[in-house]
Parts: structure tokens; C-alpha cells; sequence
């Protein structure tokens, strides 16, 4: 017998349903939702002056409470999909850092072997951040690694990871960029274009190509300039792309994300964390790859330089902070932090929305967009 849930709103694609019950089946899938009980219904949870939505989606997310996805370590994959359910995350994109093919190689397979056995926040597939880049905007990814753009690479990564990749983040400039997207685009993998110096013509070049994602908007690539748009005016400008925010406070003033909203408008924003080792972990001395880390202050940075390196984010307090600052109601932000996510990797037909038939992955909110509980296929699996 189907469960139901009582909510003052239920975050829909498009719309928000006013007082009314969201239906879970047996078999932890979305129902219908109804304003009025159907006859006979016995078990009901009343969420009576709180807030449903659809579980997030973090796209581009590197760690969490001391485990990294480069320690190719399948106990820190089950560690991060657990506790990402404690920040409202309920499907998660496993993201790689700029290190050696080898590397990447083995990280792709651990991924394949281990990620059904996650209990937590569901692997939807793997992003790999690098390692084509161009040094000039390193950041915190290693340039000893970074070289241009190689079919054969990712063909092996697609099929050691068992078609999990469904992500690669490039530098537009770099040699052999048209074919290498093209590649990618007939394999069902999206490129997303970051860390780079390109000039707008190349990132225009790379997205006509078929790449559709920037990622950290202004962070890691060539700003824009009256005279010179760089990347960040390909991401503000170009037509159907995705353009990814960090909206910690520290990475975008919030300003800049509000630029970015009105010229990709709330379809086409993505909120990710970048969230590396450090995040849930207090202050003190981290590391992410190859790389001593600092994390004080809110923010994690290179021992040595200074840099940014990634952040400590939880995505459901960049969703707080979109609301916070004014620049989005609590659907809107819910919205950029699921179903945009998920649209900007072709995944949406699994996640990010409460949607009839598909599985019932969802969170309870307040009005402030605190967190309250997260529920996996129907299963209460975290209150606060």
C-alpha cells in the first residue's frame, strides 16, 4: 500500500503544488499528488508547514569527509555516497582531478566495480575534470599531467568505467579539440569546457562542436574584456550551454551569479559544489591530489601559491545562499541544485525531479531551505 506525504509546497519541474500529498509506492517510486486523501489510506507522514523537493544533484564533486575520489579507494566512493545524503544529495557524479592516464585509468575502474554497492546518494555516471587543460589556468590541478585532448584516452576510460563517463572537462584551445568533442558527443559523453585561456572564438569553435557546459563559471579561465570576451563571454553569451556556479560566497561574489542568472537565465545555471576532501572536516591541513590544502575561513587553498583548491561546500548551502542573497526563490535554487544538473548530463529521466514512476529520491525542507530529512526509493535514510 502506496504512503503518503503531507507538504505545505512539493517542488515541481516547473511549478510549485500548494498544500497537497505526494504518493510513494511500495516499491519506492513517485506517485500521483492529490489534494485530498484517496478513501482508505493509512499511513501518512505529515510534512504539514515544510517544503518537498526533488533530491539534489551534484554534478562536479571531488570528496567529502576525508575521502577523495582520486584515493581510488572503493571505501571512500561508500563513504562520500553516504554522507552526501546528510547536504540533500541523492545522485552524484564521482569527479576526477588532472593526474596521470594510468591514474585515471584505475579510477575508472574502481568506480565500475564499487559503485552499486553505494548505499547513499546514487553514482550517475563520472566526471573527469582533466586532464587536457592548459597551465595558464591550472588552479589546483596539476600541469605535470596536462597535455592536448586524446580519443584513444577516453575511449579507454569509457570502457574501463563500463560507459559510467558521461563528462570530460577540456580546454578549448588545446590541439585536436573539434574531433575529440565530436568523438565524445557520439559516445553520449558532454564536454565541458574549464581551466583554460581560450579566446571566444575557441570556446565558440568548441561549442558548436557540441560542447555544452562551462564549468565554475569565471573561475580557472580567461575573463571577459570589452575588447576580448575570453570564456567567460562564450558562457554568458553563447546559446544553449551550461554554465556551472560555485555559490559559496568565496569562488563568485554574488553580484557576478546574479550577471550570470540573467544572462543564462534559471534553466541553463547549475549549482555544483567542487567540494573536495576537506568538506564536513572543520578546519585545518587537507589535501586534494598532489597538493597540501589549507581550509580556513570558509574556503580551501594551495599551501604553496595560495590558490583556490576546489571548495568545502555542501550544495544544500549553496542552494541557501542562492536564497539568501536574493537571487532565487527556494524552487528556482532547488531547481538549478536537481533537475538542471541533471539535465546538463542527460540523466534527468532518473533524477532530479518528483516525477511519477521514477524513484522517489527526495528531501524535506524548510521554509529557509534548512534541511530537514532525506529520503532514498521512498526510505527515510537521514533526519536532522
Amino acid at each position: 500500500m502506496s504512503k503518503y506525504y503531507k507538504a505545505k509546497q512539493i517542488i515541481l519541474d516547473s511549478s510549485v503544488v500548494e498544500e497537497a500529498f505526494l504518493e510513494v509506492t511500495d516499491e519506492g517510486k513517485f506517485g500521483e499528488i492529490v489534494s485530498d486523501l484517496p478513501a482508505n489510506v493509512e499511513r501518512i507522514k505529515d510534512y504539514e508547514n515544510l517544503i518537498i523537493a526533488p533530491g539534489l544533484v551534484d554534478t562536479h564533486i571531488h570528496g567529502y569527509q576525508g575521502y577523495d575520489i582520486m584515493d581510488n579507494d572503493p571505501e571512500g566512493l561508500r563513504h562520500i555516497s553516504d554522507q552526501l545524503l546528510t547536504c540533500g544529495v541523492t545522485s552524484f557524479l564521482p569527479t576526477t582531478l588532472t593526474d596521470s592516464i594510468e591514474r585515471l585509468n584505475a579510477v575508472c575502474s574502481m568506480i565500475k566495480t564499487n559503485y552499486q554497492t553505494c548505499q547513499g546518494a546514487k553514482v550517475r555516471g563520472i566526471f573527469l575534470e582533466g586532464p587536457f587543460f592548459t597551465e595558464k589556468y591550472k588552479g589546483a590541478q596539476n600541469p605535470k599531467y596536462m597535455s592536448d585532448p586524446s580519443i584513444d584516452a577516453l575511449s579507454e576510460w569509457i570502457k574501463l568505467s563500463g560507459g559510467l563517463v558521461n563528462k570530460i572537462a577540456i580546454a578549448p584551445e588545446r590541439q585536436g579539440v573539434i574531433p575529440f568533442i565530436e568523438y565524445a558527443k557520439a559516445q553520449g559523453v558532454h564536454t565541458a569546457l574549464a581551466h583554460s585561456d581560450a579566446s571566444y572564438d575557441q570556446a565558440k569553435a568548441a561549442v558548436e562542436a557540441g560542447a555544452d557546459i562551462f564549468i565554475h563559471l569565471y573561475n580557472g579561465m580567461s575573463g571577459l574584456h570589452h575588447r576580448n570576451p575570453g570564456m567567460v563571454g562564450a558562457a554568458l553569451s553563447l546559446k544553449d550551454v551550461f554554465a556551472e556556479i560555485i555559490a559559496d560566497g568565496h569562488h563568485v561574489h554574488p553580484a557576478a551569479i546574479e550577471i550570470a542568472l540573467k544572462a543564462r537565465g534559471l534553466e541553463e545555471t547549475v549549482l555544483i559544489t567542487d567540494c573536495m576532501r576537506a568538506g564536513g572536516m572543520g578546519e585545518g591541513i587537507s589535501r586534494l591530489g598532489e597538493f597540501d590544502v589549507m581550509v580556513s575561513e570558509g574556503t580551501a587553498r594551495l599551501v604553496e601559491g595560495g590558490s583556490l583548491a576546489g571548495s568545502i561546500l555542501e550544495l544544500i548551502q549553496g542552494v541557501q545562499n542562492m536564497v539568501k542573497w536574493e537571487l532565487a526563490t527556494v524552487d528556482q535554487a532547488i531547481r538549478m541544485a536537481s533537475l538542471n544538473p541533471a539535465r546538463s548530463v542527460g540523466i534527468q529521466a532518473e533524477c532530479g525531479s518528483i516525477r511519477k514512476d521514477i524513484a522517489a529520491d527526495f528531501i524535506v525542507l524548510n521554509q529557509k531551505a534548512d534541511l530537514q530529512a532525506t529520503y532514498l526509493d521512498g526510505q527515510l535514510r537521514y533526519r536532522v
